[in-house]
């Protein structure tokens, strides 16, 4: 359980928090909030002082429905970001949320440390080739489709059977390639509906049969603000209540859009932990 960042190993067997940075004007929650430098470097230290241990950015929403942006303009979005907090604070690990190669290539060479693909290689046949080629961890997601038409494709004859053997032929792909560190993340929110996504984080402990870590991607989702009636911006404790869920099920990883929360979250699951086996 173990990742290999820049020559320095991460130890997954105790949960880590990742933070969410959106360079998008259109994404879900948080869309066009980070528009200057200046707030961009806040937000970013604030994540970091709170425990995030990875940040992962986004140039290109991945909502259901999101407008589809050039690779073009996704670089123009993501490049200096990337390069300005490695600027500032040169031993940050940053996290590229990216299904396109080439934004891939361009941002480790940069300085990033890890790719976040929701397509896990599905939508560019080259992006396995060049996370291999750069030797950095990989977090395939289980998605079906695209983020136009996903939400039309959440059909499943047995919802966790599929995942699995989704992964299973995904992993096995990585492993032809010569990549070693893989994270898995089941993909709240991705060609599945509210009941779907409520299955699968009630039997996430299942995909522990991949030996893989877990990330758990359910901040302030619509799973949460549809169920609870209320919108993302309402949906913070609703979010902790799913990641101790996670956290059961053997999350390794919260990608989070409030880290202090999370981070809080994990201490009170690590104590119910240790005092369980004791």
């Amino acid at each position: 359980m173990t990742i290999n960042c820049k020559g320095k190993l991460i130890d997954l067997s105790k949960p880590k928090v990742m933070g969410v940075l959106n360079l998008t004007p259109d994404s879900f929650y948080d869309g066009g909030k980070y528009k200057s430098e200046s707030k961009i470097l806040l937000q970013v230290e604030k994540m970091l002082l709170e425990g995030a241990s990875f940040i992962d950015i986004g140039a290109y929403s991945s909502r259901p429905g999101a407008i589809h942006i050039s690779e073009e303009e996704e670089l123009r979005r993501i490049v200096p970001i990337v390069e300005l907090l490695l600027k500032k604070n040169p031993s940050i690990l940053i996290s590229i949320d990216t299904f396109r190669s080439r934004i891939a290539s361009e941002c480790i060479s940069a300085g990033a440390t890890l790719i976040n693909d929701i397509s896990a290689g599905n939508l560019d046949n080259k992006m396995m080739d060049t996370v291999a080629q750069h030797q950095v961890p990989y977090i395939m997601m289980h998605m079906k489709g695209n983020p136009q038409n996903m939400k039309q494709l959440a059909t499943y004859e047995d919802l966790l059977k599929e995942i699995i053997h989704y992964f299973s032929e995904r992993v096995y792909e990585a492993r032809l390639k010569k990549i070693n560190d893989i994270i898995i993340d089941p993909g709240f929110g991705f060609a599945k509906t509210v009941q779907q996504n409520f299955k699968l984080l009630a039997n996430i402990d299942l995909l522990k049969v991949l030996d893989l870590p877990i990330l758990a991607g359910l901040s302030r989702k619509s799973m949460i603000y549809k169920t609870l009636d209320t919108t993302p911006e309402d949906a913070l404790n609703g979010t902790t209540a799913l990641h101790m869920r996670a956290l059961e099920g053997g999350a390794n990883i919260l990608r989070v859009h409030d880290v202090k929360e999370a981070m809080e979250c994990i201490t009170l699951f690590n104590e119910l932990t240790a005092s369980n086996n004791s």
